[in-house]
Formats: structure tokens, C-alpha cells, sequence
């Protein structure tokens, strides 16, 4: 497993409407449901109602978005390659 070590990210969802995160190095893709972003920790999943990307500084990794806010999920390598199924034929 890769270790991170010194690497620092912030997640804060202000009541569940606002979202801020550091340490994103790029959005993959967006809607009004789902926010996908790559980030210094892994890939990352936002889902939601009416999300909406306020700004992405990309000098800076800091993305900011609005909505209501439902999930945020780190995804693992284990999870993005396989899902149930690949582990039950292994």
C-alpha cells in the first residue's frame, strides 16, 4: 500500500451545502449528482442534489462546490478494479 507521508488534505462540508477540499489534482468529471476529482490521496467520489463546482484553483489544489451534500468516499485501487463479483471468482 502507498503511504503518503507528509501529504495534507482537507474535506469540510459546511451544512451539508458547501464543500471545500485541498489537495485536488484534478476534477475527472461532474454533474448535478456526481463530482468525481482525483486527489493527493486518491480518487474521490462527491454525491449529492444540485451540485455545482464553485471554483477549481489549480495552482493551489483547493476546489470549492455547493449543493446538498449526501456522500463523500475515497476510492480505493481494490474498489475501481473490481467490484463483488471479482472477488467472488478469485
Amino acid at each position: 500500500m502507498e503511504e503518503n507521508i507528509g501529504v495534507i488534505q482537507n474535506v469540510i462540508i459546511e451544512n451539508r451545502k458547501k464543500l471545500n477540499i485541498s489537495g485536488v489534482k484534478d476534477v475527472t468529471s461532474f454533474d448535478e449528482e456526481t463530482i468525481l476529482v482525483d486527489t493527493a490521496l486518491g480518487k474521490m467520489t462527491i454525491k449529492g442534489e444540485d451540485l455545482r463546482i464553485e471554483s477549481f484553483d489549480t495552482a493551489t489544489g483547493d476546489l470549492s462546490a455547493v449543493g446538498k451534500v449526501y456522500a463523500v468516499v475515497y476510492m480505493t485501487d481494490a474498489r475501481v478494479s473490481g467490484g463483488f463479483l471479482s472477488r467472488l471468482f478469485r
